[in-house]
C-alpha cells in the first residue's frame, strides 16, 4: 500500500530526450535510403525544427545544446540544398564538435566549467572539482569526435558516413559518458569527505 503523504515519483525525461536526439537523425537515414541526400537533408531540417518546437511545448524550454545543434543543422542543411553540395551537411558535425570543445576548454581555463550550465540537473551532487574534470574530459572527447568525423566523411561514401553517425558516433558518446561515471561518483561531497578521512 502506498503512503498518501509520499511525494509522487519524479518524471524522468530520458526517453523523450533520446527521441529528440535520435529522431531527426533517424528520419535523415530513412529518407536517404528511400530517396536521396537532398530530400533527406530537407527532412532532417524539418525534423530538427519539429524537435525544437516539441521540446519547447512539452518541457517549456529548449536546451542550449539542442538549440545550438538545431541552428547548425538548419544553416548547413540550407547550404547543402541551396548549393546542391552535400559537403556542407557532412562538415556540420565537425564544426559542431569543434565549437563545443572550444566552449568546454574555455570553461576549464576560466575555472567556470561550461558543462555545468547544461548538465547541472543530471549531477546535482557533483563537486566543482568533478565538474572541472568532466568538462575537460568531454572537451578532449569532442576534439576526437571532430577528427573522426573528418576522417570518415572525407574517406567514405555518404551511406557509410550516415551509418557511422548512427552506429559509431552516438554509441561512442554513450560509452564515453558511462566511462566517466566512476570519476563522477568519486567527486561527490560524501565521497570526497570519505576519501579525506581515509588519508
Amino acid at each position: 500500500m502506498t503512503d498518501p503523504a509520499a511525494p509522487p515519483p519524479e518524471n524522468k525525461p530520458a526517453a523523450p530526450n533520446l527521441l529528440v536526439d535520435l529522431g531527426p537523425l533517424g528520419i535523415f537515414l530513412l529518407t536517404y535510403w528511400a530517396t536521396n541526400v537532398w530530400i533527406a537533408t530537407g527532412a532532417f531540417m524539418a525534423a530538427t525544427a519539429a524537435a525544437i518546437i516539441w521540446s519547447r511545448v512539452k518541457h517549456g524550454k529548449v536546451s542550449v545544446m539542442l538549440m545550438f545543434s538545431g541552428v547548425m543543422v538548419l544553416f548547413f542543411g540550407g547550404l547543402t540544398i541551396w548549393l546542391h553540395d552535400e559537403t556542407f551537411i557532412k562538415m556540420k558535425p565537425t564544426l559542431y564538435y569543434a565549437m563545443v570543445a572550444g566552449l568546454l576548454f574555455f570553461g576549464t581555463i576560466t575555472k567556470k566549467p561550461t558543462l555545468e550550465l547544461v548538465m547541472a540537473h543530471a549531477y546535482p551532487e557533483l563537486s566543482q572539482r568533478g565538474w572541472h574534470l568532466l568538462t575537460r574530459n568531454f572537451a578532449w572527447f569532442f576534439v576526437a569526435m571532430a577528427i573522426a568525423n573528418e576522417l570518415v566523411w572525407r574517406n567514405s561514401s555518404t551511406g557509410f558516413w550516415l551509418g557511422y553517425k548512427l552506429w559509431g558516433a552516438f554509441p561512442a558518446t554513450l560509452l564515453f559518458g558511462a566511462a566517466n561515471i566512476p570519476m563522477i561518483l568519486r567527486h561527490t561531497p560524501k565521497a570526497e569527505e570519505a576519501a579525506d578521512k581515509g588519508k
